[in-house]
């Protein structure tokens, strides 16, 4: 297996490290194998979407989730470091309301698979960040929530040394933890 698989506090919310091979010349590594993927997580849905950002040092993206179509969402960094959160927002689930973070950068290659039924967001530690990821589903924009990034429920220790975020006005805006769309 070229994947060292580690499970977050959330279950179903892995981190999964590659196995890099480097020498003189630079490194390569399997970036994705659906079959490892598979093995690993047991989800066999492909991905349909894969959507690529960049970002400067202090822009916090999220959180996001899907009402409809809900996504999972394999994610990476090629270029910088961000410090990736997933929220748990399966009231169902024993974990609901709470979260994991890890940081994810061009030099860990670590990469993180959230599941459908959680949250997603980001902040960016580097100067700047570029991020991919791919998705279980499409986007539908109409079937897209937010929950506020500093919602005193979750209580996500975000890295910001006292630092404001730099956030979209949709983000600014999200809805509180409490009076969110949830999942079953």
């Amino acid at each position: 297996m070229n994947l060292n698989v580690t499970e977050t506090t959330l279950p179903g919310v892995l981190i999964l490290e590659p196995k890099v091979y480097g020498d003189s010349r630079g490194f390569f590594f399997e970036s994705f194998n659906g079959r490892e993927f598979e093995a690993v997580t047991g989800v066999s849905t492909p991905f349909v979407q894969d959507n690529h950002s960049m970002s400067r040092k202090g822009v916090l993206r999220g959180m996001h989730y899907q009402i409809e179509h809900a996504q999972g969402k394999l994610v990476r960094v090629i270029s910088g470091e961000v410090f990736d959160v997933a929220v748990d927002l399966r009231k169902s689930s024993s974990t609901f309301g709470k979260w994991a973070g890890v940081r994810l950068s061009a030099e860990n290659k670590r990469q993180l698979w959230v599941p459908p039924g959680f949250a997603h967001g980001f902040l960016v530690l580097s100067e700047t960040a570029e991020f991919l990821y791919k998705t279980t589903d499409y986007w539908y924009p109409e079937h897209e929530r937010s929950v506020v990034w500093n919602d005193p429920t979750i209580a996500i220790d975000w890295p910001l040394a006292g630092a404001e975020p730099i956030l979209a006005a949709k983000d600014a805006a999200a809805a509180a933890f409490t009076g969110a769309e949830v999942f079953a």
